[in-house]
């Protein structure tokens, strides 16, 4: 299945505001019933394992509503962790008031090197071209101290099929025609891996698969990455 890239409505500034609300809430529903929050909470549970950190601050990345990572750390909690989140998204309107907050550019992110311990982001990596995305997660890694981590859609035909049969489930027009979209335009593990391997600051690149076609992307920052061992006990 070759990747083809189109843009989705909800990245135009032409969506309607109701619409643009309804999109974002099947978004969490479908995150919270379909792996999107257990891929972020083992991704991240990594790097603490690895760091060490009981405590991280967390910047997210394309954030939305900023539910994945905030569900994530509710769970984190339960062993611990507990995660100071910071949302960043290209358009206000999506972000919640009540969270801490910034609207801007994914490419180039305000901050100064080395701000969070981690960089994360959900379903953000497949609205990228290959070399958007190489610029995103050296962005990523400067501002990150120990890891980024990326967790999106893998680009299969049956992962094709469960969109179209979903579409029941999602309330806004929005959801169905951007599901259809986002999977035809996602990446394989392998192509992410061959993209984002060149980044100069990362020493290792971690790629795993999780429940219904989602991957995890973990990049270390140089001077940060477990050895082989860690990654083991880590993942148990």
């Amino acid at each position: 299945m070759l990747r083809t890239n189109s843009e989705e409505i909800l990245d135009s500034e032409e969506c309607p505001a109701l619409e643009t609300q309804k999109s974002l809430s099947d978004l969490c529903r479908m995150n919270r019933w379909f792996g999107g929050v257990g891929t972020t909470r083992k991704l991240i549970h990594r790097v603490a394992s690895h760091s060490g950190l009981k405590r991280l601050t967390l910047l997210e990345v394309a954030a939305g509503f900023g539910e994945v990572p905030r569900m994530a750390g509710q769970q984190l909690a339960r062993r611990g962790i507990t995660l100071d989140i910071t949302d960043l998204d290209r358009v206000p309107s999506h972000l919640r008031r009540h969270h801490r907050a910034i609207a801007a550019d994914a490419l180039a992110l305000p901050f100064r090197d080395s701000s969070f311990d981690v960089v994360s982001c959900s379903l953000f990596a497949h609205h990228l071209e290959p070399d958007q995305l190489r610029q995103f997660a050296s962005e990523a890694l400067r501002v990150s101290r120990h890891a980024s981590v990326i967790n999106d859609l893998i680009r299969h035909p049956l992962h094709l099929a469960l969109v179209y049969a979903g579409f029941p489930l999602m309330r806004s027009y929005v959801s169905r025609v951007d599901g259809v979209a986002s999977v035809k335009r996602a990446y394989t593990p392998e192509e992410v891996r061959e993209i984002v391997s060149g980044s100069p600051q990362a020493s290792k690149v971690d790629v795993s698969t999780h429940y219904l076609f989602r991957m995890g992307v973990t990049l270390w920052k140089s001077q940060a990455a477990p050895t082989d061992q860690q990654a083991i006990r880590a993942a148990a």
